[in-house]
């Protein structure tokens, strides 16, 4: 990393003393919510200057708006795809957080083969009429915009018949029903569409262009470039749960020592191939397997982590927590570590709700199954499996 006197640190370090308490526009004025964007809603920056820049703010205390499925997802694609006027109309909110976005890919028999979908768009004048539904879409119930993939042409293959939409989320005709959780949250929501009316400059893209378009959306989860949290970047890290029990120990169970040596050890292996990631971006190339292989080591090492918490806890934690009152949605809630608690306080309530959330991780975003199936067969070069 550029020294601590480097003429970049120096720059955002003078922003922040003249900002010290910036809001999500304020950040997002100046570039800094993703400044990887192209200009004028980033800074055109490289992964160097991306790192030094989350670095500083880190260090400062500041916090970036919280939009994971805008920013990270419907904002590339609308960089790569969408209108100038699409552009200048949506960006800019989707990047201070004043407008919340989510994801309406899957549906009830749409899961791993997304292409079969039903939910159907149909034109009618200056308007499609969309009708359909949509499950597991985080974030719905707060969200003020969605990126919806609908059918408007059934007479063609199945990937070619899909279009990419901007969906407004409270309009007539949609209808969110929250999926209680056994967390006692409400992470995820069904989505009814009846009749729903969208203007038909809401198209991102040509028509029939939805699938290579949902294809750029799910290439923008995005190579995290920090550590994060274990429960898919937020919550708790490895590294706080082992401090806690440092100034709680000492641990007198052997198992569990071996446990937590195995712990510390996951982290720092994902954290090589975090680096090893960033070296290679910083050759200009794109991530190559180890990104996939990453995903299948840090969704079972959030289990892990929140498994060795419960247990240290034993019977009583799984007393403190898990009311149901605050649903977790992921990078929009600091699980983990509740406000007004010290780091080192195993029976904050989070660490119960990221225990019961973790059972998820190995299914959200691809089951562990099918990333294994991937890594098989494009890294490996095994067989494919028996169609």
């Amino acid at each position: 990393m550029p020294a601590d006197d480097d003429v970049r640190r120096l720059a955002v370090r003078s922003w922040i003393a003249e900002h010290p308490k910036p809001s999500g526009a304020v950040l997002a004025a100046a570039g800094y919510v993703a400044p990887h964007w192209p200009r004028p809603w980033g800074l055109d920056a490289d992964p160097i200057e991306q790192l030094i820049i989350d670095d500083e703010l880190s260090s400062a205390g500041v916090r970036r708006p919280t939009n994971p499925i805008g920013i990270g997802w419907a904002g590339p694609t609308l960089l790569y795809a969408g209108t100038d006027a699409q552009k200048d109309r949506y960006l800019g909110p989707m990047l201070s957080g004043e407008e919340f976005w989510c994801q309406l890919f899957s549906e009830p028999n749409s899961g791993s083969d997304l292409a079969s979908l039903a939910t159907t768009a149909v034109r009618d004048g200056d308007e499609f009429v969309v009708n359909g539904q949509k499950i597991w879409t985080s974030g719905a119930q707060y969200a003020k915009f969605g990126i919806l993939i609908a059918r408007t042409d059934s007479t063609v293959a199945k990937h070619r018949g899909i279009s990419y939409f901007i969906c407004p989320m409270r309009v007539p005709g949609i209808e969110i029903r929250t999926i209680t959780e056994m967390t006692g949250g409400h992470t995820f929501n069904e989505v009814f569409f009846t009749d729903v009316r969208i203007p038909a400059e809401n198209l991102v893209g040509e028509l029939g262009d939805g699938w290579r378009l949902a294809k750029v959306t799910l290439g923008n989860e995005r190579v995290s470039l920090s550590t994060g949290g274990v429960l898919w970047g937020s919550g708790p890290t490895a590294l706080q749960m082992l401090e806690a029990v440092r100034e709680n120990g000492p641990v007198a169970d052997p198992m569990m020592r071996q446990r937590l040596a195995g712990i510390y050890t996951e982290h720092v292996v994902l954290d090589l191939i975090r680096l090893r990631t960033l070296s290679a971006k910083l050759r200009g190339e794109q991530p190559g397997p180890e990104a996939s292989i990453r995903k299948i080591l840090a969704d079972e090492h959030g289990q892990h982590v929140m498994a060795a918490a419960r247990d240290l806890l034993g019977a009583s934690g799984m007393l403190t927590g898990a009311h149901g009152l605050k649903p977790f949605v992921p990078g929009t809630d600091a699980k983990g570590l509740g406000p007004g608690r010290p780091p080192s306080d195993l029976e904050d309530p989070g660490w119960y709700d990221g225990y019961m959330f973790s059972m998820a991780l190995t299914i959200g975003g691809g089951t562990g199954e099918v990333q294994r199936n991937i890594v098989a067969e494009r890294v490996l070069g095994l067989p494919g499996d028996t169609r």
